[in-house]
């Protein structure tokens, strides 16, 4: 089972977390720490596995990492996760960023991070792999853009709701609300 999800870039900052097992949140900043300090001082002719770090289970879990550009992408994994399987997975997952953003770069991270999150949720949901097929993720993604595009997207609610109310068929506007013994008077509003 997946047990988190990492990207950071070159530096240690991070820009995508998910954790599929409950932490503090300090103790998952020390982890974040600890898994850069260790995957950062390794070469890059080296294997791209290695033993979780003390904070994280140690010997039963390992570090999957790949290192692209600017960008690590670590997977933290228990014992029962082929070592093989989990880099494949990276790079399924890297490989449909790139198809997403054309030419994904960390700027696509920081600045589409709901993107991002929705593309890595059709790849794993709670530590498990859900689709290891880029073609079906990245349409599952294009419908995703689409009904975004057709609803018009979080910016246009409030002209829609706007627009929901200047077209109500309203006879005429309540002057007076009766609810049991409470009378309330309203005021005259002028039109839309």
């Amino acid at each position: 089972m997946i047990k988190a999800i990492l990207i950071f870039n070159n530096h240690g900052k991070p820009r995508l977390i998910r954790f599929y097992q409950y932490f503090t949140e300090e103790m998952q900043q020390q982890i974040i720490r600890e898994t850069f300090h260790l995957v950062s001082k390794r070469d890059d002719n080296v294997c791209n596995f290695l033993e979780g770090g003390s904070l994280i289970g140690g010997s039963d879990y390992k570090l999957i990492y790949r290192h692209y550009a600017t960008l690590y992408f670590v997977f933290c994994v228990d014992s029962s996760e082929s070592e093989l399987g989990s880099l494949g997975l990276i790079q399924v997952f890297v490989e449909t960023l790139d198809k997403c953003f054309e030419n994904v770069c960390e700027l696509d991270l920081i600045f589409h991070m709901d993107k991002v999150h929705y593309i890595l949720q059709e790849v794993v949901m709670g530590g498990m792999v859900l689709e290891t097929n880029m073609n079906e993720i990245v349409a599952q993604v294009e419908v995703q853009n689409r009904m975004e595009k057709s609803e018009g997207g979080l910016s246009a609610a409030p002209a829609r709701a706007v627009s929901a109310v200047k077209n109500m068929n309203l006879p005429e506007i309540p002057r007076n609300i009766n609810i049991g013994d409470i009378n309330i008077k309203v005021p005259s509003l002028s039109p839309f």
